[in-house]
């Protein structure tokens, strides 16, 4: 009895099995378009099941009816061997295969000329449907992109009118507060038309920006436009999409550019601190003079920062492009011809550093140039000379000629002021010595020590040649020295009555008046008169 129900129970259930197997053969998965059923899909294909097949022509029909171009007649079949292929134009719509045919009475030719006519009847009524209300919507979406687009067109125009008219505002009221404090506000004038021109450019990129940017949107309501809006978006996605790549890319590369220029700066930064050091005097190094300690950093600077530059090269992008390679020598070039002097200049510059002729403040001579040391850099030499004439010497020209300090030893040694003056042969010279030592002692400026001494520098036809010799500390100021030296030795020999034969005068005296002030002569002086010898023979 057990034996007989088990059995009663296995062919009832593949009873119901096949049932059910049939009820799907003959039902199928219908293909919809626009709420009509197109045909029914008896069978998977391939990869897909049977849902996933209808699914897939189903997809693919309402994209093609979709098109504004649609013609029902575009509808083909091409029969082969193993299956028949329904296309439209270029696009497949699906593939019928035996096993669909197996469903029907008709065979795979027949099925697929079947399928054929009615994709070709009620697609082309489901266009002409369609078609209009489609093209209809699709037209008033795009005017109201397009009013829209005016609209925001009008907004950032007034936006950069209300910008600039603030900016205007700003600008003026800023102006009439400089003028008041007595400020030149001429380049404020002259910077607002390039502040109003700035604005007007970048009001026109981006309504230019924005009007780009609507046509992908107006080219995407119509579907045969599909593809101009697809195109015209790529051409910003695809910059942006690449440019973030590479910079997703370069991530590690500018890890180590960024770890590479750490470590230089902070090295430029101590080799700073101890040039600082060095400069104020907080220690010392032999033989290494403190007015070193800042060029020596700026050369130092310089070095490191060019061998970061060699290291960081390699991880440049584009630093292996053929064109990176072939600019880079050609500014090279045009930098080695364009800058010769320079760098003849800027090597003068560091020789000279390093040579110390002169600080800043010191007095010199510069070939013709005299004044005071008031600048020096890589380049030049500036000199401001006692006319308040500022002097650029190139430093080539410093480096190739020679140079007079008259402050390096002014401070230690003294610097001697010397001048010469010519007294006849009937002076005593000891007088003449105590003379100019007594009015160099007056001047203001010479040291009292070492004391000024008097050289006797030719015996000449008329006179003997005397150079006074006097010590200051102030080269800074020696033409005022100079001129007082003069002045205090004209009067101490005025008032000794001593003539200074400066200058020369004939030794012939008769009928010649005294070459002194009237105030240093006699009240009973006379010019003498002429000598005349009549000799008869």
């Amino acid at each position: 009895m057990r034996k007989v129900f088990l059995f009663l129970f296995f062919a009832s259930l593949l009873y119901l099995t096949a049932a059910g197997q049939q009820v799907v053969k003959s039902a199928g998965i219908p293909v919809i378009v626009h709420n009509d059923t197109l045909l029914r899909v008896y069978a998977g294909q391939g990869l897909f099941n049977i849902n996933e097949r209808a699914q897939i022509i189903t997809q693919r029909l309402n994209k093609i009816v979709s098109r504004l171009d649609f013609v029902a007649d575009s509808i083909t079949v091409k029969n082969d061997t193993a299956s028949s292929v329904i296309t439209y134009k270029t696009d497949m719509i699906m593939v019928v295969n035996d096993k669909d045919a197996s469903f029907t009475e008709l065979n795979r030719p027949q099925l697929a000329a079947h399928y054929q006519e009615v994709l070709k009847t009620k697609l082309g009524d489901i266009f002409e449907d369609t078609n209009f209300k489609r093209l209809t919507i699709n037209i008033l979406e795009a005017v109201a992109v397009v009013i829209l687009l005016v609209v925001l067109i009008w907004a950032i125009n007034k936006a950069f009118r209300w910008v600039r008219m603030r900016t205007i505002t700003a600008w003026e009221s800023r102006l009439k507060k400089l003028a008041a404090k007595g400020a030149p506000v001429g380049y404020a004038n002259r910077a607002l038309p390039f502040i109003n021109s700035a604005v007007k450019a970048v009001r026109v990129f981006i309504i230019v920006l924005v009007i780009y940017l609507a046509l992908p949107i107006l080219f995407f309501i119509f579907p045969s436009s599909k593809p101009i809006a697809t195109q015209l978006l790529s051409y910003i996605v695809d910059p942006l999409k690449s440019i973030a790549l590479a910079l997703v890319h370069y991530i590690p590369n500018l890890l180590t550019i960024a770890v590479i220029f750490t470590v230089t700066f902070y090295v430029v930064k101590l080799v700073r601190f101890i040039s600082k050091e060095i400069e104020n005097g907080a220690f010392t190094i032999n033989g290494f003079y403190p007015e070193w300690a800042m060029p020596t950093y700026n050369i130092i600077r310089i070095l490191l920062y060019a061998f970061m530059f060699v290291v960081i090269w390699p991880y440049l992008p584009g630093s292996d492009s053929k064109v990176f390679q072939g600019v880079t020598v050609f500014l090279g070039v045009l930098f080695s011809f364009g800058s010769s002097s320079a760098i003849s200049n800027m090597i003068s510059g560091v020789v000279l550093t390093y040579m110390r002729p002169f600080k800043i403040g010191d007095r010199v001579k510069l070939g013709d140039v005299t004044g005071d040391v008031i600048e020096k850099n890589v380049l030049v030499t500036r000199i401001r000379t006692i006319k308040n004439e500022d002097v650029t010497i190139p430093n080539a020209t410093v480096l190739n000629g020679h140079s007079v300090n008259y402050s390096s030893t002014a401070k230690t040694f003294g610097l001697i002021l010397n001048t010469t003056v010519t007294i006849g042969y009937d002076v005593p010279w000891q007088q003449v010595y105590d003379m100019l030592i007594n009015a160099a002692e007056k001047t203001e400026g010479v040291l009292k020590n070492p004391k000024p001494f008097v050289l006797q520098t030719a015996l000449n036809d008329f006179n003997v040649s005397y150079q006074i010799n006097a010590y200051t500390d102030k080269p800074n100021q020696m033409a005022v020295l100079y001129s007082n030296l003069y002045q205090n030795i004209q009067d101490t020999f005025n008032e000794a009555g001593i003539e200074i034969m400066s200058p020369q005068y004939m030794a012939l005296r008769d009928g010649n008046h005294v070459q002194m002030l009237h105030n240093n002569l006699p009240k009973d002086y006379k010019a003498p008169g002429f000598s005349v010898k009549n000799e008869k023979e």
